[in-house]
């Protein structure tokens, strides 16, 4: 084999989180989604909000301001040896960054309210310096608002690491939580350019009819948050979940040509 004919090493995958926000609509349980912009890895697909992990997530500063799981029950959880909970600070981080929506509580330990409109401007200008990439806006945020992030309002869904043949990857944990009351989500118009709250059931059809783009991941939380009579039951039911029982799942694209209807998927369990 020439040197040009070696394997190509597959490049790390970056840790990543994703958020899944439900809530009770008129028809059913909605989840809120959002569409990439037309530009990079994944332009132009419906997805739920979330992102890289920064290394501030999971820094002394940002684990202070978490009200639960323990770090070393977050290791546990993730099967990690250590930084565990940094995956829950990050899907709060992109929650507020894309989506527009805190979840945190106050000294009474209810979620965080965003009424009052000096409350809502400030926040904002909070968001946008997240967006600009400052660091520590979001514990600087919470230090001045009397706020912790609810990380303990979230359950663990799925791990999902990207097909090793792809330019680039991710090894994402997906949570659930109940969206809050009282604050308004809206996509960042930048990686995002479009959204919207949809029960899981119609974004399921609409994929299948061709309305809604999605990769597998997206795809197969959709499938297992269907069915639900309400966004509390669900979140409940995830929760009770035993992490132990969650895989990693690493799909494998395969087949001939580049079209995708001639490419089929494999799913591995990996661990």
């Amino acid at each position: 084999m020439s040197a040009g004919d070696a394997p190509r090493t597959p490049p790390i995958p970056k840790p990543a989180a994703t958020v899944i926000l439900a809530r009770d609509g008129a028809l059913g349980v909605e989840v809120f989604m959002m569409e990439r912009s037309a530009y990079g890895q994944f332009g132009g697909l419906h997805v739920f909000p979330g992102g890289k992990l920064d290394p501030a997530d999971g820094a002394g500063r940002a684990m202070a301001l978490c009200s639960g799981p323990a770090p070393v029950d977050a290791d546990t959880i993730l099967n990690l040896p250590y930084g565990g909970l940094g995956w829950w600070v990050a899907a709060l981080r992109e929650c507020f960054e894309e989506a527009g929506l805190l979840l945190a509580t106050g000294p009474d330990g209810r979620l965080f309210e965003m009424r009052d409109p000096d409350v809502r401007r400030r926040l904002s200008e909070d968001r946008d310096r997240l967006n600009a990439g400052e660091k520590g806006a979001l514990e600087t945020l919470c230090e001045r608002e009397g706020l912790r992030l609810a990380t303990d309002r979230l359950a663990y869904l799925a791990r999902w690491i990207t097909p090793v043949d792809a330019p680039s990857r991710y090894d994402t944990r997906f949570f659930v939580a109940l969206a809050p009351e009282h604050q308004e989500a809206l996509h960042d118009g930048h990686e995002t350019v479009q959204c919207q709250w949809i029960r899981p059931e119609d974004a399921l059809a609409r994929f299948r009819g061709g309305a809604m783009p999605m990769i597998s991941p997206t795809l197969k939380s959709l499938e297992a948050l269907a069915g639900y009579g309400s966004a509390r039951s669900l979140v409940a039911d995830k929760i009770s979940v035993d992490p132990r029982s969650i895989p990693t799942i690493l799909p494998r694209v395969f087949g001939r040509g580049s079209r995708p209807e001639d490419l089929e998927e494999a799913f591995d369990i990996v661990g």
